[in-house]
């Protein structure tokens, strides 16, 4: 299929993240752009803005006439009424995944891949390379707050995309330079167990590979590649490509960055955590990989504001401090208490976590259990389903009742608000990858107002 010939073009599940990425890349392309979403949220009314056709009912009444191509998410069901009314008319139907793919094979693709930190890496080497005079094409899984968009329209031929291993949709790209930062067990409803995800997943991934690319991986991954696949590692005091004498100073993480030629001292990087340096270290690699210079890592990296709920700083007073990430695994969940943690080392921390799907929570109930068990107080609100029915047996409650942590309760949402303005948190983290964002700016004002009139 020729996309240059598309005039109309319908979106099932516009609202997602990388779904509302290629809208935007067709719309600038002045392609006529529709479609559907559950419901309408901050993003859909920013493609409404920028002129695009989006209802929130599942109506084939409200489908226009003359569609070309019909790009769906795999986190619709096929059994949605849209879905099998393009079906049934034989009206050209390809997952996002795959337009992505023929849309990367005419240029030269960066991809990222891993089950966490692909949005912040893939923001970060973004962010670098146009600081460094690349101008690349980004299609990223988040709001880049520089970009203030999850896409980006570059002048050169070089692409940023995400590779993502749901569905195993990355088998769809064919890049230049690789990086794969993590291959922990996820998405086992798709790859059945972790040695699938790995061997039919990432390897098969890293293969595609093109010829003279080039390929990084997280040091710890290492002995999965060896023998397998030539591979650069990095990592935060390990690696060939390594972030070394990592501090925290004036609230920035502050590192000294070496590879085999280059050395970078004194990195200052305003995003909290150190699995956040580690993602650093391979945006750095790349960047300096394709000529962008140290000054410019160095200045862009300092401007670097981060990815909408990725550790994303939302409040702070002299009390109280409010950050909101979208961690929905027990690896992330882990990784953004430690870096508050880090952050804070004599306040309390209390997490808000919304578990993501029921069966994602059956999978790691265990892990998520023993994540939340870092807090100093935990609150769990009920299970986020998604795509998915209920799993008998599987709830917030049974997570909570594996916890070792004495200071726990399980609440809904009307119930968490009362309880946070009846005892305002010393530190506060909202985690998940479900609808708890809606519930951010009304915290952020309760902290606020609370704030006021304390000072009144």
């Amino acid at each position: 299929m020729n996309l240059n010939d598309i005039r109309n073009l319908y979106f099932i599940g516009i609202g997602g993240i990388g779904m509302s990425a290629l809208a935007r890349y067709f719309r600038q392309r002045g392609v006529e752009i529709h479609g559907y979403d559950r419901s309408r949220t901050p993003l859909t009314q920013a493609l409404e803005d920028e002129g695009m056709h989006i209802h929130y009912t599942e109506d084939v009444s409200l489908i226009p006439a003359g569609v070309d191509l019909v790009v769906y998410t795999p986190a619709v069901p096929v059994t949605h009424l849209e879905y099998q009314y393009f079906l049934q008319h034989g009206t050209p139907i390809k997952k996002r995944a795959e337009v992505l793919g023929i849309i990367s094979k005419g240029m030269r693709t960066i991809a990222v891949a891993g089950t966490h930190g692909k949005t912040t890496t893939s923001s970060m080497t973004t962010h670098l390379l146009r600081a460094g005079g690349l101008d690349c094409t980004a299609f990223l899984g988040g709001i880049a707050r520089n970009l203030g968009s999850n896409y980006v329209l570059g002048t050169s031929d070089w692409v940023v995309v995400e590779a993502d291993e749901f569905d195993r949709s990355f088998l769809h790209l064919h890049p230049n330079l690789v990086a794969i930062l993590s291959m922990d067990a996820d998405h086992l409803d798709i790859y059945g167990d972790l040695e699938t995800l790995r061997e039919t997943g990432f390897f098969a991934f890293a293969r595609q590979l093109k010829t003279g690319g080039h390929l990084w991986v997280a040091d710890r991954l290492k002995p999965d590649f060896a023998g397998r696949i030539p591979a650069h590692t990095f990592g935060v005091d390990r690696g060939e490509y390594q972030a070394a004498n990592v501090r925290v100073e004036d609230g920035y993480f502050v590192f000294d960055y070496h590879n085999p030629e280059i050395q970078l001292p004194g990195l200052r990087l305003p995003m909290a955590g150190r699995h956040n340096v580690e993602n650093a270290t391979v945006a750095i690699s790349i960047a300096l990989a394709l000529g962008v210079s140290g000054p410019a890592i160095r200045e862009g990296l300092l401007a670097f504001r981060g990815v909408q709920r990725r550790i994303e700083l939302i409040y702070r007073d002299a009390n109280t401090a409010y950050y909101d990430d979208y961690a929905h695994h027990p690896t992330e969940l882990r990784a953004v208490i430690s870096a508050a943690r880090e952050l804070y080392p004599e306040r309390k921390i209390t997490g808000v976590f919304q578990p993501h799907l029921f069966s994602r929570t059956r999978d790691f109930m265990s892990e998520f259990a023993a994540a939340l068990d870092l807090l100093d107080e935990a609150i769990l609100l009920p299970i986020y389903p998604a795509r998915e029915l209920p799993i008998p047996g599987i709830t917030s409650e049974q997570v909570m009742n594996l916890m070792n942590l004495a200071d726990k309760r399980l609440l809904d949402k009307t119930e968490l608000l009362e309880h946070l303005a009846n005892h305002p948190p010393d530190i506060l983290l909202t985690m998940g990858a479900g609808d708890i964002d809606t519930l951010v700016p009304r915290i952020a004002e309760l902290l606020a107002q609370k704030n006021t009139i304390s000072h009144e």
